[in-house]
């Protein structure tokens, strides 16, 4: 007689609460709420982004929830180590929800606004530096790009620490139709922009 057990991953253990985050997000004059949850069962340390919508009532309503926006504190890939980033921290400003991400060598922020129901991406911001010693000096290069979604105009700036030169500007129209939705955002986008 032979016997096999399944193991079953149980989707409800995000439990400890890491960021809330309180604001208008759909322009009706009432305050919505962000929050970022942690599953601390799982080893990964997995997160769940969840935006929460008011109601007519005064109660608020799950609108969106993603478990793939925020990379796992120890990624699977990392056999067992930290990713080495801070969790990203959520702001809502005149109705827009951004996402602030430490990624390699700077971060990036993304603007996600309400449309007919759904939040899609409209903008993001990113900065790097190219240090390769591992800290700044006189010979870092810091490219700042900016992709407003709707245009399609993707700005690409670098500038020399300390340098009085004009930073070099490189423009380029990339169009993204549909606007990416929040809940199909993956934290491994990060590169497409």
């Amino acid at each position: 007689m032979s016997g096999f057990s399944q193991s079953v991953k149980n989707k409800n253990n995000y439990t400890y609460q890491v960021r809330e985050e309180k604001g208008d997000l759909n322009h009706d004059g009432k305050m919505d709420k962000i929050t970022v949850k942690m599953d601390t069962v799982d080893e990964t340390r997995p997160l769940r982004l969840q935006v929460f919508l008011s109601q007519p009532n005064g109660k608020l309503t799950l609108a969106v929830s993603s478990d793939k926006i925020i990379e796992p504190q120890f990624p699977t890939e990392n056999y067992g180590k930290f990713n080495g980033f801070q969790i990203p921290n959520f702001f809502i400003e005149k109705g827009v929800l951004k996402m602030w991400s430490e990624i390699k060598g700077g971060n990036i922020t993304y603007h996600f606004k309400y449309n007919k129901g759904n939040f899609e991406l409209i903008y993001v911001d990113k900065l790097t530096s190219d240090t390769t010693k591992g800290y700044i000096d006189e010979n870092t290069i810091f490219t700042e790009t900016k992709f407003n979604l709707i245009t399609g105009v993707r700005t690409e700036s670098d500038e020399k620490l300390g340098s009085a030169e004009a930073p070099k500007v490189r423009k380029k129209r990339v169009l993204i139709r549909p606007l990416p939705k929040i809940q199909d955002f993956k934290f491994s986008d990060k590169n497409r922009y």
